[in-house]
């Protein structure tokens, strides 16, 4: 509490009975309450407005420094300002004090703003008796220069003791039109939504910085203390004001990467059929015959089931395809590597069959062909149920590998078994290459080994870099990478085992004879 005296000298004794009013009212626990006292500062303007404003200046900002609109040092409240000036300079004060709705209360002499609550207002002067129940009320001057008169007090002079004058914020009564709002005292311009304010070292309070809203969160007020995180399937957006559903991404059938894909796999599947049906239409010349039909037809048609098998891989991840994408590719794969693992081991026994009182010749024919690519692919199989009965594959949405988008994919399930189904496919793969790599010079119908030998090289250097590139992407380039290298090592068994057949049915057909092929037999041994 301020008081604004004036000059008048005879005013010394009502300062002094104000003082030890304040004393008293602060000693007594009735009638504040607690961690709650009064104080008060006197100012001399002089009867001079400049000397007023300067006074006023002192009592605004609060702080170490007569810096306007700024409240950075003390925390004291100012409740209301009391002088006893002549009508002009109680104008100038009212000029400063009301955009901070500071009550202004003037003495009780000519002109006060007194007023009776039942009969309008009164004109007091100074030795004049008050009434019971007066309004105590404040002059508020507009931008426009109208004034107002807003109510902040009463007396009610029955009352007893003490409690006939009530000044305090509860009595104040705004029209429901005036803003209320106090004017922001600051350092810095407003942080706007989607900023945080972070505060300056060794600055005061009122002082900070703006710092846009980290990832993942938003401020929608104004000076915002702190961001709000977003919920995991939602994200901010540019300004980070506001939380906006994540996109869902997969690899579709609408991606230009998913039509890529799609089109290199019917183009396989396609040169797949052709070279069964080349097969078939020559099944009786004598290369088809030097290949062993049925191991030729299984494999053939077991890379056909391996192209279209990267079809899963493509679309919106489902619980079925889930389970179907890991577990056919390993299946069908295992069929097609045993199937060259067993023509490898049959092109080995035949050439031992021929040595003289070799006990091998009871092991040629389709027994043992059947029986290497049966126990062979019962192994894979049988991984694989145990994979889809104890921790299955199920789709799943990744909320944090992407800003923005939500990736729908195909959670592995059981990454040891997965990891142990690629193995065992790698692990016939390795035999398959040794295997032929030792028999390449042995002779055989047009340099089978060879051809297998070349063809293992090549899926061995897939599959052992699809590794490190499937741990290095996420959401739909994983698929991309599987579906590449199912392709790629399934393209190059197709490409470096029967081509090179195919272009000597087609292409030199003289070749194709039996006296050729006894004739290659005998130059190779």
């Amino acid at each position: 509490m301020y008081i604004f005296p004036g000059r008048e000298r005879r005013l010394t004794w009502h300062l002094l009975a104000f003082s030890l009013a304040i004393q008293e009212i602060n000693q007594n626990p009735r009638f504040l309450p607690n961690n709650i006292t009064l104080g008060y500062t006197v100012y001399e303007n002089n009867m001079h407005p400049r000397v007023t404003y300067d006074a006023l200046l002192d009592l605004l900002p609060s702080g170490q420094e007569t810096i306007p609109n700024y409240k950075c040092g003390r925390k004291h409240h100012l409740l209301t300002v009391l002088e006893g000036s002549e009508s002009g300079i109680s104008i100038d004060v009212s000029t400063l004090l009301s955009p901070y709705k500071i009550p202004q209360l003037h003495r009780f002499l000519r002109h006060s703003h007194i007023h009776n609550s039942s009969a309008g207002g009164t004109d007091l002067g100074e030795n004049r008796d008050l009434e019971a129940n007066l309004d105590i009320v404040n002059t508020v001057i507009l931008q426009n220069y109208s004034v107002l008169s807003v109510k902040v007090g009463s007396i009610e002079r029955q009352a007893s003791g003490e409690m006939n004058l009530t000044i305090d914020q509860d009595a104040i009564v705004w029209p429901t039109w005036y803003n209320q709002m106090l004017p922001h005292s600051r350092c810095t311009k407003s942080c706007l939504p989607g900023y945080v304010k972070v505060k300056l070292e060794g600055k005061p309070i009122c002082c900070y910085n703006c710092a846009l809203c980290g990832e993942g969160t938003i401020s929608t007020q104004e000076d915002a203390h702190h961001c709000t995180k977003c919920p995991e399937d939602q994200h901010p957006n540019l300004d980070h004001t506001q939380c906006i559903p994540k996109d869902i991404t997969f690899l579709s059938y609408e991606d230009t990467l998913g039509i890529i894909l799609i089109v290199l796999v019917l183009f396989f599947s396609i040169v797949t059929l052709l070279i069964l049906g080349i097969f078939i239409k020559y099944i009786d010349t004598p290369i088809v015959k030097a290949n062993n039909r049925d191991l030729t037809y299984i494999l053939l048609i077991s890379l056909l089931l391996s192209f279209l098998s990267s079809l899963l891989f493509i679309g919106q991840p489902r619980w079925v395809t889930c389970l179907l994408q890991q577990t056919t590719f390993s299946t069908i794969f295992s069929v097609g590597v045993s199937s060259v693992l067993a023509k490898t081991i049959t092109v080995v026994v035949a050439f031992m069959a021929t040595k003289p009182g070799s006990r091998m010749r009871k092991w040629l024919g389709k027994s043992l062909a059947n029986s290497i690519i049966i126990v062979c692919s019962s192994v894979q199989m049988g991984l694989c149920l145990i994979w889809l009965g104890t921790s299955p594959p199920f789709p799943e949405f990744d909320l944090h590998s992407h800003h923005g988008e939500m990736i729908l994919q195909c959670n592995e399930g059981s990454v040891a078994l997965f990891y142990g189904a690629l193995g065992y496919m790698g692990f016939l793969a390795a035999i398959s290459f040794t295997v032929a790599f030792l028999a390449r010079k042995l002779p055989g119908a047009f340099g089978e080994a060879k051809l297998i030998t070349f063809s293992m090289l090549v899926f061995c250097s897939v599959w052992m870099s699809f590794v490190p590139t499937y741990l290095s992407t996420k959401g739909k380039y994983m698929a991309a990478v599987q579906i590449f290298s199912i392709l790629a090592s399934s393209a190059g068994l197709l490409g470096c085992i029967f081509f090179p057949k195919c272009y000597i049915i087609i292409v030199r057909p003289d070749l194709n004879t039996k006296e050729h092929l006894m004739a290659k037999m005998l130059s190779n041994s």
